[in-house]
């Protein structure tokens, strides 16, 4: 035996660098079917990430949203008669007897009115396009945290006259764009002062045109009787305060007074935001798994190409475990190029998302390490039979075949 076989240093032994290399070359041999394969292992892996990626930025807006707009509001809306069955009346002082209750902050009130909102007198009044008309007490824009996009919200002054609050949904149907245009309400004109930012907490205002409450008394016949108290409270008196509020309302029946809090509707839009990212992950699994197939067979149809390269390494002294190391490690390396182009493209479709949709980018690291680890998992089960059914070629059958 040569001085060089003594030593371990024939060529079946290689190095780190030197099985890189045999690996890098293999995987060369083969472009087309190198490519697909580890296009099919980045397709998964970028599904899984952009469906956890896009679910974790929604949730992460939606609670941005609940955050900035709280949980300590209360909305008081009346039920139904208990002798008529009819809907029945919030009693015209609710907002006062609400205020009075401890630990309360802020209070307003709404009013809908059996009037539809028109761009003019000549629109026909069976096209209603869907909008109402509510007359609002001056503090329901603190009490809802809501905003103005242009113009001004209802004062004393203007709460008087024939002035009117859209909201966004409204103002866009009737093709408002800006403060000082007219709208058609109850038989007179109404000069527009505002249009009203998105309400999370009350869209049904986003579809609704708001007139001051005296305004609303004097000139539309109002009768005075709100239809929805909001109501904040401090934010450890919420449960005492729901608990007061129906015999606070109405003495008389409290059980014709209903109270919700529309923060639990953001809450629980929040939590659903996962409801279907199990089943778009078994998607992006099932497109993961067929990357596996394709790493298994490329490394498969790599084995009867290379027979004699086989051979000839056995010949030399390679073990089979040597051999079964060589296919292993093609296979990681092919499958961990497509898990990091993977990560790179769902990350980057995330992004892509959270930025057209203004929302916070989130990806998870676990999702991105977790993504990246069953790449190397299906890289290491795809080359094991391959690697098997090398390392178990006859190397005098393997140089006779080539």
């Amino acid at each position: 035996m040569s001085p060089r076989r003594r030593r371990g240093l024939h060529p079946a032994r290689l190095s780190g660098r030197d099985a890189w290399q045999v690996g890098s070359a293999g995987l060369r041999g083969r472009p087309m079917r190198v490519f697909l394969s580890a296009l099919g292992i980045a397709i998964g892996i970028a599904t899984m990430i952009a469906v956890v990626g896009i679910s974790e930025s929604s949730k992460a807006d939606l609670l941005r949203q609940l955050d900035k707009l709280g949980t300590n509001m209360l909305v008081i809306t009346p039920g139904q008669s208990l002798l008529t069955g009819q809907d029945a009346k919030l009693p015209k002082d609710a907002p006062g007897m609400v205020r009075r209750i401890d630990g309360v902050q802020d209070v307003a009130a709404i009013g809908a009115m059996e009037h539809n909102v028109y761009r003019s007198e000549h629109v026909p009044e069976e096209i209603t396009g869907g909008l109402t008309v509510n007359a609002a007490s001056e503090s329901l824009l603190k009490a809802l945290r809501g905003g103005v996009t242009k113009g001004s919200w209802l004062n004393k002054a203007t709460g008087k006259y024939p002035s009117v609050v859209l909201g966004h949904v409204a103002a866009e149907r009737l093709g408002i764009t800006d403060p000082g245009q007219q709208v058609w309400i109850g038989g007179q004109y109404f000069t527009v002062i505002g249009i009203l930012d998105p309400m999370p907490l009350a869209e049904d205002l986003d579809s609704s045109a708001l007139v001051g409450w005296d305004a609303a008394e004097d000139l539309l016949s109002f009768d005075g009787h709100p239809t929805s108290v909001y109501e904040r409270s401090d934010d450890d008196k919420v449960a005492a305060v729901r608990d007061l509020l129906g015999r606070t309302v109405n003495p008389q029946a409290p059980t014709e007074v209903k109270v919700s809090n529309p923060s639990d509707a953001l809450a629980a839009k929040a939590a659903s935001e996962g409801a279907f990212t199990t089943l778009l992950l078994g998607l992006g699994g099932v497109a993961l798994l067929v990357g596996g197939v394709g790493v298994a067979n490329t490394m498969i149809i790599s084995v009867l190409e290379r027979r004699h390269e086989i051979g000839l390494r056995r010949s030399l002294g390679a073990t089979r475990g040597q051999i079964r190391l060589q296919f292993v490690t093609e296979s990681l390396l092919l499958s961990g190029l497509g898990g990091v182009a993977g990560v790179l493209l769902g990350s980057g479709a995330t992004w892509i998302y959270a930025t057209a949709g203004g929302i916070p980018w989130v990806v998870p690291p676990w999702a991105m390490l977790g993504g990246f680890a069953a790449t190397l998992a299906i890289g290491s089960v795809a080359g094991l039979y391959p690697a098997v059914r090398a390392s178990k070629l006859s190397p005098t059958l393997a140089l006779q075949a080539a």
